[in-house]
């Protein structure tokens, strides 16, 4: 569940939303005027936003999804930049719902009760209490299941239309493998010093990232910027750049902090390395940096250089490998308590909750596995949160780094993921040989991940740049009559 893996992702995500009531698309219109085509009477048309393709944009999904927002107690923008922005994702959506029926995409409702009733044992509950609990929300079943169906064809379009504008050649794959091996091998690292002539130079960037929706108006994206320019500012002063980045993601759960660890400069995003080219270790970039995904505030933890070996220097080339070999690495078994992201539950609450668990175990007064069985909300539960065999990269930045911080036996504070907050325990380590096989599926696995956010970025502006799409009186909230 923790694997970086793209579709793990989305399906979590899916499960997630599954428990909760989120906004449903109802298409409500006036049919009598539905044949009309001059702009006048288009705007006459009683709750359509926006004309997409061939399709619309209600306001009563506008509001639906507004609600389901606020029930979920994220921070929101003013109300007219929040139904600006809430529109401008259902068009996306649209867009993409109306290509995937294009492409063939479907979900048969065979395929759809199979994925409720994993859902349903995800959460505990059988296929009639799930149902019960969802009525209970005040939506109904069927707008359940037909909202469910359309998030998953989203999922599947997206995750195929991306996949394919990503091209990863051999030749990559063997570059990444190479530099691994040269870094591992080559020895003498110079630690805060600049490469020298022919060196290869490593950098150990961290960030501090405010995410801004494709589509957000004017004055979102200026907030963004100027919260990163404040985030840029207190980074300068004497403060831990990280410890920062928590406080800031405590404050707002959409911020993300995290320490990319060491990259040689091809292995940066190109926007990040232009940023830090000429900053030295300990030092944070001159300028926020701005991304098709929102601002980037960074620092230069360290800028280390890979030297050549003694005999590699008096021009033997002997001591490095001209072809792939296994690589020793060190494997850990961890076992953990997950408490997800959902509506209801705080930050606060869950750290405080995890916490308590924690102080049980270290008093001696719990098991840790007899805890992750009752409470964790991870399908590692039932083997008491046993993770299992995870080598370097399988698990996301955050478990990891936490991870590998502990000592056998002990228990971490609790840790924040893109999946909910964790409680992390140790039971084992272990050296392990990583493959030339599975070294080509982690550089690949690797290379991708660091292609498919531009990638994704660009697939979104090109549907909507190719989309024919008129915004009429999306301002106003639904009629008393459509609700």
């Amino acid at each position: 569940m923790l694997s970086r893996n793209l579709l793990k992702q989305i399906l979590s995500f899916i499960l997630v939303l599954g428990a909760t009531s989120f906004a449903g698309v109802v298409y409500s219109q006036d049919s009598s005027k539905t044949g009309n085509t001059t702009d006048s009477k288009i705007r006459n048309i009683d709750g359509v936003a926006a004309v997409v393709n061939t399709g619309y944009v209600t306001r009563k999904e506008i509001d639906d999804r507004i609600i389901a927002l606020q029930k979920q107690g994220v921070k929101l923008p003013d109300a007219d930049n929040l139904r600006k922005l809430v529109l401008e994702r259902l068009i996306i959506e649209k867009i993409q719902l109306q290509n995937a029926e294009q492409e063939g995409i479907v979900v048969t409702n065979k395929e759809l009760e199979k994925i409720i009733g994993d859902i349903a044992a995800k959460n505990k509950l059988s296929y009639a209490e799930f149902k019960a609990r969802i009525i209970a929300t005040g939506m109904t079943f069927e707008r359940y299941k037909q909202t469910l169906r359309e998030d998953i064809i989203l999922s599947r379009y997206r995750e195929r239309a991306v996949e394919a504008k990503i091209k990863i050649s051999d030749a990559e794959v063997d570059n990444f493998i190479s530099e691994r091996m040269r870094a591992m091998v080559g020895g003498g690292e110079q630690r805060s010093a600049s490469p020298a002539k022919g060196g290869s130079e490593e950098i150990d960037v961290a960030q501090i990232f405010i995410p801004v929706d494709t589509g957000a108006g004017a004055s979102i994206q200026a907030e963004a910027k100027k919260q990163a320019e404040a985030l840029l500012r207190d980074a300068k002063g004497d403060v831990d750049f990280l410890q920062l980045g928590a406080a800031a993601a405590k404050a707002n759960p959409k911020i993300k902090f995290q320490d990319l660890g060491y990259r040689s400069p091809d292995r940066l995003p190109q926007l990040f390395y232009e940023a830090i080219r000429n900053t030295g270790g300990g030092q944070v970039a001159n300028a926020v940096v701005k991304s098709p995904a929102g601002y980037h505030v960074l620092k230069v933890l360290d800028r280390r250089v890979i030297s050549a070996a003694p005999a590699q220097q008096a021009g033997s080339q002997e001591s490095i490998p001209t072809t792939p070999q296994n690589i020793p690495i060190t494997q850990t078994m961890s076992r953990h308590i997950l408490l997800k992201n959902r509506a209801g539950l705080t930050d606060q609450d869950a750290e405080r909750r995890l916490q308590g668990y924690r102080d049980q175990v270290r008093a001696k007064t719990a098991d840790f596995a007899e805890l992750a069985k009752k409470y964790s909300e991870d399908g590692s539960a039932p083997n008491g949160g046993n993770l299992g065999w995870m080598g370097p990269g399988d698990l996301v930045p955050e478990f990891e780094q936490a991870m590998n911080r502990l000592q056998i036996g002990e228990v971490s504070n609790p840790v924040k993921s893109e999946f909910g907050w964790h409680l992390i325990q140790v039971l084992e380590r272990r050296e392990a040989q990583l493959t030339v096989e599975k070294q080509r599926e982690f550089a690949r696995a690797a290379i991708r991940e660091r292609k498919f956010e531009q990638a994704y970025q660009d697939w979104i502006r090109e549907l909507r740049d190719t989309a024919t799409v008129k915004i009429l009186n999306a301002e106003d909230a639904a009629n008393a009559a459509l609700r």
